[in-house]
């Protein structure tokens, strides 16, 4: 059965990008760098990674291509502590947006969701529901007590 790797597009940046993430996401290591010379010290021409387990191709394709909000992915976070964690990895040179989404430094977007925010925008409280999707729509990193809180009204 094939697979579906995804090709970052980066302006030189592909080896510390995935430096970066493989540092901040669990589970994660570089798989193998090629130079486009021989040494060592050659720039790399793509790196091969793997982020939670999921394989990923850093390309080093020049300035004709960018990063959009149009992809981003998604970080499942347990607790706050996570979710804190993430997002001050991710925003560091980079920015915060609205609703948990960030842009790296590389322009790469993100949304640092905590694990138990699908059970309080969809939760069977319908009231809870809104009032926690009202509270999200006001926060850039996501606050899981007050999203709790907005959900349970108190």
């Amino acid at each position: 059965m094939g697979s579906i790797t995804p090709c970052l597009w980066f302006d030189g940046q592909a080896e510390e990008a995935a430096a970066l993430y493989t540092s901040v996401v669990r589970n994660s290591r570089i798989l193998d760098v090629s130079r486009t010379g021989p040494s060592e010290s050659d720039p790399a021409l793509t790196v091969s990674f793997e982020l939670d387990g999921q394989p990923f191709v850093g390309l080093n394709g020049g300035p004709q291509y960018s990063f959009t909000e149009a992809v981003s992915f998604q970080i499942s976070s347990d607790d706050q502590e996570e979710v804190d964690r993430y997002w001050a990895a991710l925003t560091e040179g980079g920015e915060e947006s609205r609703c948990g989404w960030l842009k790296d430094r590389y322009g790469l977007s993100w949304q640092i969701i905590p694990a138990v925010l699908p059970s309080l925008i969809g939760g069977p409280d319908p009231d809870g529901a809104q009032r926690a999707v009202a509270a999200m729509l006001t926060m850039q990193k996501l606050d899981i007590a007050a999203l709790q809180t907005a959900y349970s009204g108190t």
